[in-house]
């Protein structure tokens, strides 16, 4: 993937699960974002489809990870914590620059029942 990667390939959970590794900070990992999408969204995902979507982005190179320390309550094993790359920001800045100028002008419409 180039590193120079805009956003006309970056899907809605993509963009979702960018937001709420952003949200999570140093705690992001599959658990956290999944946690961090229900409770902004109310929607309920799978932990399968959030963590191939972290390795997706990772891949995209909008993301990077690392291994956290070992813990007892995890049975020794470390997580996989999960940051946000400047390529990662752009795309997502980029993206929701998108949104708003699709948006815009549709106050009226959208606010109707």
């Amino acid at each position: 993937m180039s590193p120079n990667r805009d956003a006309h390939g970056l899907g809605d959970l993509e963009l979702r699960v960018l937001l709420a590794v952003l949200h999570c900070g140093d705690d992001a990992y599959g658990v956290t974002v999944l946690r961090e999408i229900k409770s902004r969204t109310g929607k309920v995902l799978s932990r399968g489809a959030v963590y191939v979507t972290l390795e997706r982005l990772e891949k995209k190179g909008l993301l990077t990870s690392r291994l956290g320390d070992p813990t007892s309550v995890r049975g020794g094993r470390a997580k996989r914590l999960f940051a946000v790359k400047p390529a990662g920001m752009r795309t997502l800045r980029q993206s929701l620059s998108e949104i708003a100028r699709l948006q815009a002008g549709l106050e009226p419409v959208l606010s109707k029942s």
